[in-house]
Order: structure tokens, then C-alpha cells, then sequence
């Protein structure tokens, strides 16, 4: 049997299948297309302009390698006239954490890009083993991810960028309506299909990712011969997430328009103005200075809550309020820096070999 021709190109032997069309094409074509689609998407969504400081939320794994590696390729074929840096957030995770961080420092050197670290134990005082050993692993994720979103904000707040964007991809953001609709989080589903995301007192951050489907980032990672790291956290696995991820898995696997079509089915919801009015107008949080739609945010109630031993009573407002009754804050806890007095930090630069 003869090889199969590329679709598009008709010269090159097809080497691969996409998962997100079913063409089967060669690898110069891949790359093409896979490159092409992401800048069609950052121009029609108007993400960038010409001077902008962009960081990019680096973990060292194939998503935001990739970003790297594409935002940088894209930056100087079509000059955007961006400056770009890495940011990446150590949770202090033993084990995985480190050693991803290794691969960004390598990164780092490949892409020629400054590099912005920030921890968890520099910002917050813990580390998630430590959080971890004192909650276990059933809300773990809670706490991890509000407090990198924050890490985030505050390490871009000290390089000065413009933009933060991440390697949110396809996948990640149907799991993400998926999860909304179980919840039944409205003011959730309402906004997580948006490909860029400003609050007032936040830096503005955008998905560059948000139609390329996670098994070809894989694929573009792999030829490209990309250096990543591909362990998963090892905190992950009892995630509410990966009930998600396992039911879209099993959709794609039936029709692999399905990841498209939950984003498009999620871009096409429109919160009712009632339900809009009800909801809590944002706000600063009055400890931190971080945005809000509480006294105070989200961090500083989950720090309280570790610093006062009850972590694992502080993930809901009822819970909030239950330790609220137990007596007032001690006046010696521990706090979170306050969001605008954040000092610049020297970020790290590529050696010159």
C-alpha cells in the first residue's frame, strides 16, 4: 500500500492524523497550521499591541513550553513588537515542583528570555507540602490554586508586564464549563470562556491556547523535540477536575468535535441581568489589597485559616463565618504583603555562552 500524501501540501508523506480536523498531513504542514490557528486567534481576539511586556506563566510542562516556544516563533515572524518573559510560581511541591523548575531554567536559556521566579513560601509563608501535611489532599487544589492565581498577579506586578498569558488549552477550558455546569456556578460559566480576563486591580491575562486541542500540543511539542517536563502534581489525582477531564476524554473519543463544541455551547451562554445584579460587586480585600468580593479575599481567608490551625474550615463563606464567631484575628498572624506596595524583584537573565 502506497503512503499517504499529505492534504495539504500533496508533496510530503503524511505522518500523523490531527485529532482536531481528522487531516492527515506531514510535519512542516503540522507546524504551519498549528501556528497559524494560534496567531489567528491572538489577532482576531486583538490580544497584544505593538511594545506590550508579556509574561508568560512558565511550569516547565508541554502547555506552557510550547507557549513559549510558539509566542516567541510568532513575535518575531509577524512582529508584534512584544517583550517577553517567563514567570514561573514555586508552590513547593517536593519532588515535582523543583524539578520542573529546572527545565524552565532551561528554557529560559533556549528562548532567551528573562525569567521571573515567585514561591509560595516568599509570598505566603507555605509551602503546599506543608499545606498538604496539615490539610491532606482533599481540598488541596483549593488552596493551590488561589493562591497561584494571586502568585501570578503579584510576579507580573513586579516585572511591570502589560499581559500575563498562560497555556490554558482547549481541553482545560471545556473541562472548565463542564465543571461550572455540575457546580452549578453561574458567575463561573458566565465568564470561563473568555479568552482574556482583566479585573480593575489586575494585570489583564489571556488564553493564546484556547482552540488548540491538548493532543496536538503534545504532538507539536514531540517534533519540535521541546524540552518539558511531563510528570503530573502529585497532588492531583483526587482533583474534582479529572471527573471532568475523564468524561470529556470519553466524549472526544466519540466525537472529537465535542472539545470545540462545549467552548462554543459555553461562548453562547448569556447570564440573565438578574442574576448579574446579584452578584457581589468586586472589591479590594482590606488586609492585602488584592482584588475581592469579600472584606476580605480568597488568600488571606485561606492564610488565616492555616495560620489559626482550621484550614479545612475556611472553604466556604459559611465556614468563613463560623470562624469569624470563634473570636477575632490575632493581631501577631501572619499576612500576605499588601498588593500595590509590591517592590520590584531582580529577574534572572539568560547567560551569555
Amino acid at each position: 500500500m502506497a503512503p499517504t500524501s499529505c492534504s495539504l501540501c500533496r508533496d510530503a508523506k503524511a505522518i500523523l492524523k490531527r485529532p482536531k480536523t481528522g487531516q492527515q498531513i506531514c510535519k512542516d504542514c503540522f507546524f504551519f497550521v498549528f501556528e497559524t490557528e494560534v496567531h489567528h486567534t491572538i489577532t482576531e481576539a486583538q490580544l497584544f499591541k505593538s511594545g506590550d511586556r508579556v509574561a508568560i506563566g512558565a511550569s516547565g510542562g508541554k502547555d506552557s513550553t510550547v507557549l513559549a516556544y510558539v509566542m516567541k516563533t510568532l513575535n518575531d515572524r509577524y512582529n508584534y513588537g512584544l517583550e517577553l518573559f517567563l514567570l514561573s510560581i514555586d508552590e513547593g511541591i517536593t519532588g515535582y515542583r523543583d524539578d520542573s523548575l529546572e527545565t524552565v531554567k532551561r528554557n529560559q536559556q533556549q528562548y532567551d528570555m528573562p525569567l521571573k521566579i515567585l514561591s509560595y513560601d516568599e509570598l505566603y509563608g507555605w509551602t503546599m507540602d506543608a499545606i498538604v501535611e496539615q490539610i491532606g489532599k482533599k481540598n488541596n487544589c483549593t488552596f493551590c490554586g488561589v493562591f497561584r492565581r494571586q502568585a501570578l498577579d503579584r510576579g507580573a506586578n513586579s516585572l511591570k508586564v502589560d499581559h500575563i498569558v498562560t497555556g490554558h488549552n482547549a481541553d482545560d477550558i471545556a473541562e472548565t464549563v463542564l465543571m461550572n455546569i455540575m457546580r452549578g456556578d453561574i458567575a463561573r460559566l458566565g465568564r470561563c470562556t473568555s479568552i482574556c480576563t482583566q479585573g480593575e486591580d489586575t494585570i489583564k491575562r489571556s488564553k493564546p491556547f484556547k482552540y488548540a486541542y491538548e493532543k496536538e500540543i503534545v504532538m507539536y511539542a514531540y517534533f519540535k523535540k521541546l524540552d518539558y517536563f511531563s510528570t503530573e502534581c502529585i497532588y492531583s489525582p483526587d482533583a474534582y477536575r479529572g471527573h471532568a477531564r475523564t468524561f470529556l476524554k470519553d466524549l472526544e473519543a466519540a466525537r472529537p468535535s465535542a472539545i470545540i463544541d462545549i467552548i462554543h455551547s459555553g461562548e453562547a451562554f448569556e447570564v440573565k441581568e438578574e442574576i448579574k445584579a446579584a452578584q457581589k460587586a468586586q472589591q479590594t480585600c482590606k488586609r492585602c489589597g488584592y482584588m475581592s468580593s469579600n472584606d476580605f479575599c480568597k488568600a488571606c481567608t485561606l492564610l488565616e485559616g492555616l495560620e489559626r490551625g482550621m484550614a479545612s474550615s475556611v472553604i466556604t463563606d459559611r465556614a468563613r463565618k463560623k470562624m469569624d464567631a470563634m473570636g477575632p484575628t490575632p493581631e501577631n498572624l501572619r499576612t500576605i504583603p499588601l498588593f500595590r506596595s509590591t517592590p520590584t524583584i531582580t529577574v534572572e537573565m539568560p547567560s551569555q555562552s
